[in-house]
């Protein structure tokens, strides 16, 4: 039994057409045909049946569908780790991250764990702070760094970091106050899953005239003020190289609380690479406090 008859029998399986199957697979409908009948033979049982012009599974096809699956991902895995074991790795972490993250302590994070840890390859998949936890949870990744708390009832997390957001305004607004700035521009909002919702209450009852643009995303929300079209509250890690680069500034407080960012750490049990990843980001991040 051949590997590529299993993969040509299961992307025929999803289409129930060969002609779409040979399509998908760059090869000629003839060889998706024999790859099909020699794998039938094999099993010493039909796996399609014609109804009219279309193909179907047959009751043998539909139980072995998931089985071929399965032996596919085996290899295409056993394959996978045996490349990395060439290339020096022996081990992998797979990162779910929220984009504020990402964007901002994710890069240099990285970058200074693989330094330490040659031999640990390391994935990072880049998503919202609502689906880090459920990708923990369906152990798609295998650490999540995320700045709310995760929903699932099935997985462990720990605030590894805390900091307070910052009033933020284009560089050319020089020494203008907060009261200056929240009477004059626009107000970015919606950049942060968890803040926003009581700091608004906050600033409205401060400014009531305040006018307000919602930017879900915080490498937006940084440009729109650069370009002078409202200022928003960031966490300063985010926002740290722009105020020494001299695009951005931070204003300071007068009457407005500043909100607190925190970043959780998320699991579902513990490997050796989580728990080095663990302490390796709890003493980073304590140390650039």
């Amino acid at each position: 039994m051949e590997i590529k008859w299993l993969k040509t029998f299961i992307i025929a399986a999803s289409y129930e057409n060969f002609r779409q199957a040979s399509e998908d697979l760059f090869l000629t409908q003839p060889a998706v045909s024999k790859h099909i009948q020699r794998l039938q033979q094999e099993l010493g049982d039909e796996l399609f049946e014609k109804k009219g012009k279309y193909i179907v599974l047959t009751e043998a096809g539909r139980f072995f569908l998931p089985h071929a699956q399965k032996m596919v991902r085996a290899y295409e895995e056993g394959v996978g780790n045996f490349r990395l074991w060439k290339q020096g790795y022996n081990r992998k972490l797979t990162i779910s991250a929220a984009p504020q993250i990402a964007a901002s302590v994710l890069p240099s994070l990285i970058k200074q764990f693989v330094e330490r840890y040659p031999h640990i390859e390391v994935t990072v998949n880049i998503t919202n702070s609502f689906q880090v936890g459920k990708d923990i949870s369906d152990r798609r990744s295998d650490i999540g760094l995320t700045r709310m708390l995760p929903g699932q009832a099935d997985v462990s997390y720990e605030l590894i970091h805390k900091e307070k957001a910052v009033l933020v305004a284009p560089f050319s607004a020089g020494a203008r106050t907060e009261q200056e700035l929240l009477s004059s521009y626009r107000l970015l909002t919606n950049n942060h899953p968890v803040y926003w919702e009581d700091l608004l209450l906050q600033i409205k009852a401060c400014y009531p005239h305040i006018q307000l643009l919602p930017v879900t995303q915080v490498e937006i929300t940084k440009r729109f003020i650069e370009e002078g079209l409202g200022v928003s509250y960031l966490p300063f890690s985010m926002v740290k190289k722009e105020v020494e680069n001299q695009t951005l500034s931070v204003i300071s407080q007068q009457k407005i609380i500043r909100p607190s960012s925190h970043t959780y750490i998320v699991t579902k049990g513990e490997t050796e690479e989580t728990k080095q990843f663990k302490h390796f980001v709890a003493e980073t991040l304590t140390e650039t406090s």
